[in-house]
């Protein structure tokens, strides 16, 4: 997990495992996708909770929707930031619709820079929101999971692209 001004926080048990919610000024601005082993891909603990705020609230119910297959979009408010470069990738990330996915190097391609599938990953590996720049929809070429660190890995990769896919064909 990257370090960030945050006021508050909210951790909570999903069919994916626990997440952690961050806030500054009733704007979320990071997720961490912990896991079901309580334990996050760098070995990190489910976070106390600390603080309140109405979009970690309602931010808790659109996920869990989200997850349920109930939902495709988010109406609470939201913010990243990154590197230019970062910043332009998780924008074409969000193009991606839901039940889709989208290789790495396709990325590059719309960035107009196709030699860059490599530094494409890398910003998607440092995206701070996932499921909302989702980034479980991205993959390397032949549709090939790999490079995903949220959660369990690709193993919760594989569980949004299925859940996504499902949700889809209803």
């Amino acid at each position: 997990m990257k370090n960030i001004d945050f006021d508050a926080n909210l951790s909570f048990k999903t069919p994916m495992g626990w997440l952690t919610i961050f806030s500054l000024n009733e704007t979320l601005v990071q997720i961490e996708i912990i896991g079901s082993n309580n334990k996050g891909p760098c070995g990190n603990r489910v976070i106390p909770n600390y603080g309140k705020a109405n979009v970690l609230t309602e931010a808790k119910k659109q996920i869990l929707n989200f997850i349920d297959g109930k939902a495709s979009k988010f109406t609470f408010k939201f913010h990243y930031q990154g590197t230019p470069f970062q910043e332009s990738v998780w924008k074409e990330v969000c193009k991606v619709k839901y039940g889709r996915t989208i290789t790495y190097s396709e990325i590059a391609e719309k960035l107009g820079n196709p030699g860059a599938a490599r530094a494409v990953g890398t910003a998607v590996g440092s995206n701070p929101l996932p499921i909302l720049v989702p980034c479980h929809r991205v993959v390397a070429s032949g549709n090939k999971l790999t490079g995903y660190f949220a959660g369990e890995g690709v193993e919760t990769q594989q569980q949004f692209i299925d859940l996504e896919k499902a949700s889809a064909r209803r």
